[in-house]
């Protein structure tokens, strides 16, 4: 199958996501009963659905979109570029709105999207945002009624799995066992929220974004085969 996906025609995606406030005393009371109940299918007895807010981030109903980091490889003067770019603010209808801009304006809009589990989360995450903010969903994203091979999504979990549906491997995992250098260096997914409500580092959570898309672009290309992008080969876009 990656034989006939050109590494050129792929856009690499990765989201941050944290709870929709900063903590569950701030939603509303509505808000607070759903949470209630839908916690109640992960959480332990002795915890409270407040306890367990910090994990509000990975559902879409009670999280939101800090951000988008996308890449793109591109061929120059015959050397291999990798360039990145980043959605990123307070602001998530705006970040959603300026994705969506870019994802149409490609020109290989057709083409596909890869990410590290993203079929399951960041590629439904972002619909589910896009829908509830009142945005139009971009062709690649509306995949209702599409059979399979219309689909445009690629994710590097897939591909490891072999059609095995119970195994998950990280992503941290499988650049370590291919020699590919880790993304996380500095903060991990457990600590994103704490550096947008605490910090206000938005930036700082766009470098560890963007660092997971270029090791899910490095071990793509591993799968296929061919030779890593090279350190000084990566370009950030403002």
């Amino acid at each position: 199958m990656l034989e006939s996906v050109r590494s050129e025609d792929v856009l690499f995606l990765d989201i941050e996501t944290v709870p929709d406030q900063p903590s569950f005393a701030d939603i509303s009371p509505e808000m607070q009963a759903l949470w209630d109940k839908k916690s109640q299918y992960f959480r332990n007895d002795e915890e409270s659905a407040a306890e367990v807010y910090g994990r509000a981030g990975i559902y879409a109903e009670f999280g939101k979109i800090v951000c988008i980091s996308v890449g793109i490889i591109v061929i120059r003067d015959g050397k291999r570029i990798f360039r990145l770019k980043s959605f990123a603010g307070v602001d998530e209808a705006a970040l959603l709105k300026e994705f969506k801009q870019m994802l149409e304006h490609r020109a290989n809009a057709s083409k596909n999207m890869c990410g590290h589990n993203a079929r399951e989360f960041d590629f439904p995450f972002i619909a589910r945002r896009m829908l509830i903010h009142g945005i139009k969903l971009p062709k690649v994203l509306d995949v209702a009624g599409k059979k399979p091979w219309e689909v445009k999504f690629l994710d590097t979990l897939d591909l490891w799995k072999f059609g095995d549906y119970k195994h998950y491997t990280s992503l941290n995992l499988l650049t370590t066992i291919f020699n590919i250098p880790s993304p996380k260096d500095d903060i991990d997914g457990s600590q994103v929220a704490a550096v947008f409500y605490e910090e206000r580092d938005v930036d700082r959570i766009a470098r560890y974004c963007e660092k997971d898309v270029l090791a899910t672009a490095q071990l793509f290309l591993r799968f296929k085969g061919e030779d890593l992008i090279e350190e000084d080969a990566v370009e950030t876009v403002i």
